[in-house]
């Protein structure tokens, strides 16, 4: 079923300590608690799979995947008060992140 009509912001981190267990819980646990601002309709939270081919990148340390009803309510989730202590919080783990959105053709 292909879903329609919906905002796709796709977040991959890669962490300054990658085999930091400690990091990557901190992350994770940020994460789920960034998953309570209210305009995000669902989320995902991953890691990369264990797949191997030459078009996959799987050089991330998590994924964070989120779906909103429209442009505006992942413009609002931006500027949210959680979103931004996440960012305050989190942002010394993280060495890269790149982000990909997507909307409907």
């Amino acid at each position: 079923m292909q879903l329609q009509n919906i905002f796709i912001h796709h977040v991959y981190f890669w962490l300054k300590n990658p085999d930091s267990k400690e990091d990557y819980n901190s992350l994770i646990e940020g994460l789920k608690k960034l998953s309570s601002v209210k305009t995000i309709k669902q989320f995902h939270i991953g890691k990369a799979a264990d797949t191997n081919r030459g078009v996959i990148d799987n050089s991330y340390s998590a994924s964070w995947m989120l779906i909103f009803e429209n442009a505006d309510d992942q413009a609002s989730y931006q500027v949210d008060p959680i979103h931004l202590k996440f960012v305050e919080e989190c942002s010394h783990l993280w060495t890269k992140v790149i982000v990909y959105d997507s909307v409907d053709v």
